[in-house]
């Protein structure tokens, strides 16, 4: 799997509009860090393994934008289907969408970057490890990392961004535990939208590993809903109740 020059190229020029449309107060300062990481974020994977998600050149920004799609769709479902949508605004859902996994950016000194090739021809065939962690960073977990990213950058972030990024993961993260089971209800999570996030973060992940199991191109940036009609009625729904249960 791998995306062309253009398509990356595409998707960059996307991820780029939509800060400046989603985040009109925060976007020079966003706009100044992407400045100084665009060279690295351009080409970085999503993931470091072949059957995780975008483990191959262009994969991250790909992973971001589909991300954000989902979340996007997902808040409408959520609201339609009678979930509460109080405690947070859009703009923070799609903030947080956007900078989930900010921290496999790296460190933003040179050389800091978080994956690197994998010059190791058997593991990659093997394996599937197409990428390596690169050694001469210290450890951090992805949202810790990318959250500092942001404060090194001056980006204030609500509490609701700052909680939604850190348990992205959900329950992959055990340390996000407490946030998702708790037996007192001053303890569970105040809004639905950190669930919402981990949702969309999930459903554009398992989409990307069916692009790769099917052995198909990613497409360059998530494909749009297509209207489907509803089906014409083959009874009468009136005359059906009436029916059933009398005029």
């Amino acid at each position: 799997m791998s995306l062309t020059a253009e398509q990356i190229a595409d998707n960059w020029k996307e991820y780029r509009k939509r800060v400046n449309e989603w985040f009109p107060e925060r976007a020079d300062a966003l706009n100044k860090m992407y400045d100084v990481y665009e060279d690295r974020m351009l080409m970085m994977p999503a993931s470091s393994v072949d059957h995780y998600h975008n483990a191959f050149e262009g994969g991250y920004i790909d992973h971001v934008l589909r991300v954000m799609d989902c979340a996007d769709r997902l808040y409408t479902t959520w609201g339609e289907m009678g979930a509460s949508l109080d405690g947070f605004t859009k703009e923070e859902l799609m903030f947080a969408a956007m900078h989930h996994d900010l921290g496999k950016a790296g460190w933003p000194q040179d050389n800091g970057e978080i994956y690197l090739p994998n010059d190791s021809e058997w593991h990659r065939k093997n394996q599937g490890k197409m990428y390596k962690v690169n050694p001469a960073n210290p450890f951090a977990m992805v949202p810790d990392l990318g959250l500092w990213i942001l404060q090194n950058f001056n980006i204030p972030t609500t509490w609701n961004e700052y909680q939604a990024i850190r348990i992205h993961d959900g329950l992959y993260d055990e340390s996000n535990k407490p946030y998702f089971i708790s037996r007192s209800a001053d303890s569970k999570l105040r809004t639905n939208m950190s669930m919402i996030l981990h949702h969309a973060d999930y459903m554009a992940a398992r989409i990307e590993y069916e692009a790769w199991r099917e052995n198909r191109p990613s497409s360059p940036t998530p494909k749009k809903r297509r209207q489907v009609s509803s089906p014409t009625p083959t009874v009468n729904a009136s005359k059906l109740f009436d029916d059933l249960f009398g005029e």
